[in-house]
This record gives structure tokens, C-alpha cells and sequence, in this order.
């Protein structure tokens, strides 16, 4: 009697011995699988939280002065005109807005989108075709009127997007990132700058209308 008590006693003990591994080990692949799907869900997470910010993008935003009325922080405070004016590299669109006399219009307007040459996208264009244009103010405005949206565009609206302007024609937008053409033609250098009425994309040439 004694005898067979002791080999059920060692025939427990063996097939507790043989259990407790397979019970450890389903604890340790449940943590590991615990542990893999906090590891997926996490950079999910940061993935989404990762998504670009609503900040100006482009090459030339490295040129935009840090501080000051001409910097990002200061134009966003004035109407997009009077922000234009603070930034060197657009003093010929300024002029041009000057001489058309659409100052007031572009900082009454509400919500507007501005696509703004540089001095350099002017320069491409031939000074005598230029400064007629310039002296021409029926034509002038219609230029600069089709460089203005009538509403505030994000950089997803322009991956592929088709939009009326206010000079009654329409321009067309397609890229992506950080990385935009306005009519197939224009880059967008720096983009999405937040004035106080208006978004404004920095683009290296002038748009022109069907006449």
C-alpha cells in the first residue's frame, strides 16, 4: 500500500512538472502578444498624431525673417496685403496690388486664398511686357484677381483641386506633401502662411488668365 502511494505521489509530481512549462510558456506568449499589439498600436498612434501640422512648408520659408511684422507670427496679425508688404521678396506683387488699387480689397476680404509671385516669378516675365502690364490696370487687375481663391485652402484641398478665382477663371492644383503646382506651371515655395484673413501660397511664377 505504501508503495503505490509513493507512484502516485511521483506520478503527480511528473505531471505537475510537465505542466507548469506549458503553463508558463502560454503566459509568456500571451504577454508577448500583448506586448506586439501595444507595440502595433502605439506607432499607429503616433502615426495619426504624426500627420502634417498646419504650419508654413516650402524652401522659402527658410528666408522668412524669425521675428518681426515680416515673420510668420506677424503677418498672421495683419490683412494679407499689409502682410505682403512686410516681406522683401514680394515688393513687386505689392507694387502691382498698389497700382491696380487693390489694397483695401484684398484686406476687407474674409477667408481668401492668395497665391503670391515672388520678385524672382516677376523677373521671368520681359520688362517691356512687364511694365506694360503694370501700366495697363484693366489687365493688371485681372492678373492679380486670378491669383486670389475665395476661400481659405488647406494643402489637402490642393493635391488635386480645381478652384474659381476671383478674376471669374479658374486654376487648377495637384501634388502632394510638401510638394504643389498651381496650373502645372507654378511651384509652391512656400506654402500654407497664415495671414489675418487670408492663406497664402508663395509661388516662383505668375499665373496668367486666358485673356
Amino acid at each position: 500500500m505504501s508503495s503505490t502511494l509513493r507512484m502516485r505521489r511521483v506520478a503527480l509530481a511528473a505531471a505537475a512538472a510537465m505542466a507548469l512549462p506549458l503553463a508558463l510558456s502560454a503566459c509568456s506568449d500571451g504577454g508577448d502578444t500583448s506586448d506586439r499589439a501595444a507595440g502595433t498600436t502605439k506607432p499607429e498612434q503616433q502615426t495619426s498624431s504624426a500627420a502634417p501640422a498646419d504650419e508654413p512648408f516650402g524652401p522659402a520659408c527658410a528666408t522668412v525673417p524669425k521675428e518681426g511684422a515680416g515673420s510668420f507670427s506677424g503677418m498672421a496679425k495683419d490683412p494679407v496685403a499689409t502682410a505682403a508688404s512686410n516681406n522683401p521678396a514680394l515688393s513687386t506683387l505689392v507694387s502691382a496690388v498698389k497700382k491696380a488699387g487693390l489694397v483695401d480689397t484684398l484686406n476687407n476680404a474674409k477667408d481668401i486664398t492668395v497665391f503670391a509671385p515672388t520678385n524672382d516669378a516677376f523677373a521671368k516675365i520681359p520688362k517691356a511686357d512687364l511694365d506694360k502690364v503694370l501700366n495697363d490696370k484693366e489687365q493688371l487687375t485681372k492678373i492679380l484677381t486670378y491669383h486670389v481663391v475665395g476661400k481659405k485652402l488647406t494643402p489637402q484641398q490642393l493635391e488635386k483641386g480645381s478652384f474659381d478665382t476671383l478674376a471669374k477663371s479658374k486654376l487648377t492644383t495637384s501634388g502632394s506633401g510638401e510638394s504643389y503646382k498651381v496650373n502645372d506651371s507654378a511651384n509652391v515655395v512656400c506654402g500654407n502662411v497664415p495671414t489675418a484673413n487670408a492663406t497664402v501660397y508663395i509661388v516662383d511664377s505668375v499665373l496668367m488668365p486666358k485673356m
